[in-house]
């Protein structure tokens, strides 16, 4: 079948399956709305297949794979599309849902006459593929059709034919499902069985975000008697990029999810009984003023964050536990007496593992019913007595002693063995920050960690926990959440290449990986980069030369694009140039996103300031901002990471912007940019791209 005939075929069979889908669509009725429990049930039902079926609507499927079992006398095409759909009047599917088992067939093949194999719930099926299509469909309509493969032809390098398509198209203001070009090795990720923590090291534009969220999208339908979407939740570094992504998960049909920072995750796990310290922010610290290096990895969060400041606080927490009880026999009437050894038989027998404040409240419990049953069993009746009795039975429950986590962890700063690992400076501003209910970014992990130790959660345990940007996370954060799960059951993702929070994350991710048993944990790399041209790529690499952080560079996908320009402008005509180029840029309607980067809030300020002067309608990204509208975007480079643009510009990679200590910042400021990069300076280049250039 020749391409034109191979079209109108494929037209022709998209048209008949819209036909059943709307037709399906139709004979849904309306909502019930009784408060028949049954009828409730069976509508939610409805509405999610209603659901599905708009979803297909707009795109049935994406990609045909022709498969014959071994049992099977001829090959059988299976369409594959965001979610199943049926035939009205048979068990045939229209439509197989991207997450089935033979769906990974589709991902998984890469072409050659040998055998292929899934594995079904019945077991491993085995069989020949004939046939591998990629089909794009766009408003109810096929644009665009590529075989990458054909049983019995020669095959030609046209493998990636479909995935350079989508590459080269440009981008909005959110991030998109990839589930039309899931690559073979992200697919393994993302099928990867439940029970582990799954840890991904993936370079600049490896889609592991994506990857990450197609895996909740996967583990639901695959577990979808054991887990709920409600028990889900994903950690962002910030509210903007929880907005950038928040188009994912819907378009996958999947919604409930809690989406969040770690902030903000923290502050209401402490009932909001602290809040954050704004004069202690991280970021205008470390960033809006160059730090080396050095002064990074001895910072107080490093220390704050690390497991040997965990242990310190156990050790406090097994020191506060052991001396709970009062050593005094509690005593509420002439003898009527109960010993310390009892109450202390008490607490040994109760649930060892329960919190440690609800273990307190259950001895109080304990002493009034016992209190109760002795006055019953002496026949007890004196009102005077009763009251008399009742104040000691308090009296006594104030010796037993109550914390909150915040002044736990305030009285831990006058530990002696906290005094080995932070400074005294330190200490004392923890503790006078923490008395006033406020809490530094760095604080949060411990009060949570002593929080749930102490009170435990009021919560279910989580089904599953995606963390995203975790390189940036300390071990301390971690396992805080490690205590919100019955069974370890994660997926934890980042780029050691993109960690410029060293003053807070990890070096490697064996301080994250061994908080877990090895048969718990899986770990996984993604060094191909999807997102840029070869030119921006390999300019990037060479910004890290010499890091030496273990991981591999980052390997683009063949699809070249223009140079990378390094472009030096006197300091007067900087900005004019900037909005100048931009100008340039947004006319010639390539690109529909463009940012310009530049060092720190200030500068970027003053870019904002010069592109308003030029008529150019531009957004200024800042701290904290909740939304990102793209456009033309101006944004500090520490703010951008996670985010990408058609265009972008470094506005001053000057030697005094970015020192040998920047480079991986500089290398983000990079790899946001999908088609073009330029990059001005006016004093001396940085060192970091002298040779790059």
């Amino acid at each position: 079948m020749n391409a034109q005939s191979a079209f109108q075929h494929e037209t022709k069979r998209l048209e008949d399956v819209l036909g059943q889908i709307n037709k399906q669509l139709g004979k849904i009725g309306p909502r019930y709305t009784g408060d028949d429990f049954t009828e409730q049930m069976l509508d939610l039902q409805t509405e999610q297949r209603r659901e599905r079926l708009e979803v297909s609507k707009k795109e049935p499927y994406f990609g045909r794979l022709d498969f014959q079992e071994d049992a099977e006398d001829a090959a059988k095409p299976l369409y594959i599309g965001k979610a199943g759909v049926a035939h009205e009047n048979s068990n045939d599917l229209l439509v197989v849902d991207w997450r089935a088992p033979v769906a990974s067939l589709f991902y998984a093949f890469s072409g050659g006459e040998s055998p292929v194999a899934y594995e079904s719930p019945d077991g491993t099926v085995e069989g020949l593929v004939h046939l591998k299509r990629n089909l794009m469909v766009r408003d109810s309509a096929l644009e665009r059709l590529v075989d990458s493969y054909t049983r019995g032809q020669e095959e030609e390098a046209v493998t990636d034919e479909f995935l350079l398509y989508r590459l080269g198209e440009s981008k909005d203001n959110k991030l998109r499902d990839i589930v039309s070009t899931i690559q073979q090795e992200q697919d393994k990720i993302i099928r990867t069985e439940k029970n582990k923590a799954v840890f991904i090291q993936g370079v600049a534009g490896s889609g592991k975000t994506t990857v990450a969220l197609h895996r909740l999208a996967f583990l639901l339908y695959q577990y979808a008697d054991r887990i709920r979407a409600e028990r889900m939740v994903i950690f962002a570094p910030n509210r903007m990029f929880l907005d950038y992504i928040s188009g994912v998960l819907p378009e996958l049909g999947v919604g409930d999810i809690l989406q969040t920072t770690y902030s903000d995750w923290a502050l209401e796990t402490l009932q909001n009984t602290v809040r954050m310290d704004d004069s202690a922010d991280a970021l205008e610290y470390w960033f809006e003023h160059p730090r080396t290096r050095q002064e990074m990895e001895q910072s107080s969060g490093r220390q704050k964050g690390s497991i040997r400041f965990k242990e310190a606080i156990d050790a406090k927490l097994r020191e506060m536990e052991a001396a709970l009880l009062p050593t005094e026999p509690f005593e509420p009437l002439p003898r009527m007496k109960l010993v310390p050894g009892k109450i202390a038989e008490w607490l040994a027998t109760d649930e060892v593992g329960e919190p440690i404040m609800r273990r307190r409240e259950r001895i109080i419990s304990r002493l009034k019913r016992w209190l109760e049953s002795e006055w019953k069993a002496r026949g007890l009746t004196d009102k005077k007595l009763k009251s008399q009795a009742t104040s000691k039975l308090n009296a006594y429950g104030k010796k037993i002693p109550s914390y909150t986590a915040a002044s736990l962890y305030a009285a831990i700063m006058d530990d002696e063995a906290v005094g080995d690992l932070l400074p005294a400076k330190v200490r004392t501003e923890t503790k006078k920050r923490v008395k006033k209910g406020l809490a530094a970014a760095e604080d949060l992990a411990p009060l949570v960690y002593i929080q749930l130790r102490l009170f435990g959660r009021d919560q279910p345990a989580y089904d599953h926990v995606v963390i995203d940007e975790a390189q940036d996370y300390s071990p301390f954060q971690l396992e805080s959440l490690r205590l919100c799960q019955r069974q370890p059951s994660m997926t934890v993702l980042g780029d050691l290449q993109q960690g410029i929070h060293g003053y807070a994350g990890i070096h490697s991710w064996l301080e994250l990986s061994s908080l877990f048993a090895l048969e718990d944990s899986g770990y996984f790399e993604l060094d191909r980069s999807y997102r840029s041209t070869t030119e921006i790529i390999e300019f990037a690499n060479q910004v890290l030369r010499g890091m030496g952080d273990g991981v591999k560079p980052a390997v683009p996908v063949f699809r070249s694009g223009e140079p990378v320009d390094v472009t030096h402008v006197a300091e007067t005509e900087r900005l004019t140039r900037i909005a100048q180029t931009v100008q340039a840029w947004q006319q010639g309607g390539s690109y529909k996103t463009i940012a310009v980067l530049g060092r720190t809030a200030q500068s970027c300020e003053a870019i904002g300031d010069q592109l308003q002067a030029s008529g150019i309608t531009a957004s200024i990204v800042r701290n904290k901002q909740e939304a990102y509208g793209g456009g033309i975007t101006v944004v500090p480079v520490y703010l951008a990471k996670g985010l990408e643009f058609d265009a972008v510009i470094i506005a001053d990679s000057d030697a005094d912007s970015y020192s040998p200590d920047d480079a991986k910042l500089l290398y983000v400021g990079c790899t946001r940019a999908l088609h073009k990069l330029e990059l001005f300076h006016s004093g001396e280049v940085t060192t970091l791209i002298q040779a790059s250039s």
